[in-house]
């Protein structure tokens, strides 16, 4: 496990991550990036959406482009408090302060569950994917944005030392032991030489 695969590290690691947050995200994840994750998806305008790991709110302001019934989730104090300044702690997104491993929605609430740069934190990722499909309705779509496993070895152990990192075939085999059947995976990059992510689309069965 990396060393912000602990829920008190991770706290406070975005308790000062959270004063720059915003000037240094671009270089990894940018408009561009969210905005195409959010083109793979079909969002209605009455759909409710669930954004786990809100952060500071940089997909949420994009998803609020979509639907008026967006909900925002994170553990960390901090980088809500820069969301709220943004949208108001009581304005067009309903904030909630929680665990992605103990979602605090019922069963089938929403039509989409969206989550970027997050699952890299979460200390059991399978019970938080668990969670994600959960509170998805039927026939609703999950999707996922983690940092794709760099090739280079020394960055690997980089990587593993910190976060987790991950290929398509852990992908495959996190989805599918959290219960889903039917999903894909987009690879993403800002530019050229700079960090990937993997986004996993996933269907939730109406079974």
């Amino acid at each position: 496990m990396g060393v912000l695969e602990n829920k008190s590290r991770a706290r406070t690691f975005y308790k000062y991550l959270s004063k720059v947050y915003d000037r240094i995200n671009p270089f990894i994840w940018n408009e561009q990036m969210r905005d195409e994750a959010i083109g793979m998806l079909d969002i209605g305008p009455d759909d409710h959406v669930l954004d786990v790991g809100c952060g500071t709110g940089f997909a949420t302001e994009a998803l609020l482009t979509e639907t008026d019934n967006v909900y925002g989730l994170d553990q960390s104090a901090h980088q809500l408090e820069k969301a709220y300044a943004k949208f108001g702690k009581r304005g067009p997104v309903r904030f909630h302060r929680g665990d992605a491993e103990r979602l605090p929605f019922a069963d089938d609430t929403f039509d989409v569950v969206w989550s970027s740069g997050s699952i890299e934190y979460w200390p059991n990722p399978v019970t938080a994917l668990r969670e994600l499909r959960r509170v998805t309705k039927p026939s609703g779509q999950v999707l996922v944005v983690g940092p794709d496993y760099p090739n280079n070895t020394v960055f690997q152990k980089m990587a593993d030392a910190i976060m987790l990192f991950y290929d398509e075939e852990e992908a495959d085999r996190m989805f599918t032991e959290a219960g889903y059947t039917e999903f894909e995976h987009h690879i993403q990059q800002a530019r050229p030489g700079s960090p990937r992510a993997i986004t996993t689309i996933a269907q939730v069965s109406d079974e």
